[in-house]
């Protein structure tokens, strides 16, 4: 009996100790991919004659709303002080939607939530859960989708709101401006979009970028996208509208004094008309001034002789139909000095088409050829001419540019002198360039539907810089040499006024943006590699 109980213990312990050896941590299951689903709806989906004050929604688990400000759309818009959504920042099986002011008659609405409904545990996204109602005897039941895409950059938009306006007789041009839309939808974070429970009938569409979100059109900072012709439901397709940025009504914003020798004077949009800066006749005699324009910002520059006492200048704006006096008063004046700056930079490449210039930060009024210098890399001097930019601000050297060299310039004091009569430090700079072998080239071929047309294109690196600018000729057939390797894509611009650049809309002149085109896939070019190509244009 002793020997058999000492074997129970035996197999007893053996078992407890193999047990113990494969110990591990549970997993738990499968890990959960699912989002929340709704379970109940009171009043339900799609009720008609709606009356509730309340709209109450449980999901079958626990889950939470983020980013509601931005994701959820409601359609036709209300005033955020006609509802409350609950919760918002707090977990829970339940969202409600609390109204303050009972919506329209006979209207139907939709409350799109976008992808603000994520379960609490593993963040799985309910994409585009919607609810509607409608306060009439029945919903409106047709739907308009799309994409939308950027008429110039070859980037997707996103958050791009869709407005829908009845045309009937209190539509006018100037309604965009002022009244929100009947219908409204969004593309939130894809280019799609998708407008629901919709009536028939004739609408205005627009696509917008509402940077304000406040569903009106504001000129200034929105991109807008339009149709020539009003939108029919249910008969028209699937519209595929391209948005872009119009030129800002012109107006002048604002004149300050940067010291004793420099004004700069601030505006918005493109002066077409050419509105003028009058600066007061007695001033203006004595200070022998000058404007320039900056090149990054919209602003002038009024520069003149320094004047000791500066208590103020009086300068007018040309208006529309007047002139409106403006009085500057010095604040915070700032001393100022010649700065001068070379591209390219100190020791970097200079490639066979670029051109070395000089940069000054003051208007420059002479450039003395006797007192710079510019060597070759065996120190044999290189026959060179310079000019100034009409802007007074660029200094360009014109100079054979040869393969695997390296080039050593010199300015000496004297050589830049700008409108004050200061003159440069004296200045050493260095050059280099590549052999011809690392370069490649692009031989392209355009073939137009309509010969007729009018045409630029621009060769953009990997990164969107224009890298080449090219106008049309006769034989649509072009040479780009020197090319570093990498991958390149080409935008194609339709030049319809033929001025040379692209020319964006306008909405209420009813005016398109220039068509833009581009090769759909990038061209990887090599060193010392010829790439043919053709670009069609439809």
């Amino acid at each position: 009996m002793k020997k058999t109980l000492g074997g129970i213990f035996v197999i007893i312990w053996i078992l407890s100790t193999t047990h113990c050896a494969k110990r591990g941590t549970p997993t738990g299951g499968l890990k959960d991919t699912l989002p929340p689903v709704l379970v109940e709806a009171k009043p339900p989906l799609n009720t008609v004659n709606f009356d509730a004050e309340k709209v109450v929604m449980v999901f079958d688990e626990y889950m939470q709303l983020i980013d509601l400000s931005n994701q959820l759309i409601v359609s036709p818009p209300l005033e955020k002080s006609d509802y409350t959504i609950l919760p918002e920042g707090t977990i829970s099986k339940k969202i409600e939607i609390n109204f303050n002011n009972p919506p329209k008659d006979n209207t139907t609405y939709t409350f799109n939530f976008g992808s603000s409904i994520l379960d609490y545990n593993e963040g799985n996204t309910y994409p585009f859960f919607s609810y509607t109602f409608s306060t009439g005897d029945y919903l409106d039941s047709l739907r308009l989708s799309g994409t939308v895409k950027d008429a110039y950059q070859n980037k997707p938009l996103s958050r791009v709101s869709i407005h829908l306006y009845p045309i009937d007789s209190t539509y006018t041009d100037s309604t965009i401006f002022l009244q929100k839309p009947l219908y409204v939808g969004n593309t939130l974070d894809s280019v799609y979009f998708i407008l629901q429970s919709l009536a028939p009938g004739k609408y205005e569409f627009l696509a917008i970028e509402d940077v304000a979100k406040n569903y009106l059109f504001d000129q200034n900072i929105d991109k807008i996208g339009f149709f020539n012709d009003p939108l029919e439901l249910p008969q028209d397709s699937l519209k595929f509208p391209v948005l872009f940025k119009e030129i800002p009504n012109f107006q002048w914003a604002q004149a300050k004094l940067i010291n004793d020798h420099h004004l700069e004077i601030s505006y918005f949009g493109e002066n077409t008309t050419g509105k003028k800066v009058i600066i007061d006749s007695a001033f203006q005699a004595k200070a022998n001034g000058f404007f320039t324009q900056d090149r990054k910002k919209d602003t002038l520059h009024y520069w003149f002789t320094p004047q000791e006492e500066l208590d103020s200048l009086v300068i007018q704006f040309e208006d529309k139909d007047s002139l409106r006096p403006f009085t500057v008063k010095p604040f915070r004046m700032a001393e100022d000095s010649l700065v001068i700056a070379l591209t390219p930079k100190n020791n970097q490449l200079i490639h066979f088409l670029d051109t070395l210039k000089i940069k000054s930060n003051l208007p420059i009024v002479s450039v003395d050829n006797d007192y710079i210098q510019l060597f070759d890399i065996d120190t044999l001097e290189v026959p060179f001419r310079t000019w100034i930019d009409d802007n007074k601000d660029y200094v360009y050297f014109d100079f054979d540019i040869l393969p695997n060299d390296s080039y050593r310039l010199q300015l000496l004091p004297n050589a830049i002198t700008d409108f004050l009569g200061a003159t440069n430090d004296t200045i050493k700079h260095k050059l280099r360039t590549k052999a011809i072998e690392d370069y490649g080239n692009l031989f392209l071929t355009v073939i137009q539907k309509d010969p007729s047309s009018s045409y630029f294109f621009e060769l953009l690196s990997e990164r969107g810089k224009v890298v080449r600018k090219v106008f049309k000729n006769e034989t649509n057939f072009y040479t780009l040499e020197y090319l570093l390797p990498g991958k390149y894509q080409i935008r194609m611009v339709e030049d319809r006024n033929g001025n040379g650049r692209w020319d964006t809309g306008d909405y209420l002149a009813k005016k398109q943006p220039e068509r833009v085109l581009y090769l759909e896939e990038y061209l990887n070019l090599r060193a010392n590699w010829d790439l043919n190509e053709t670009f069609t244009i439809e």
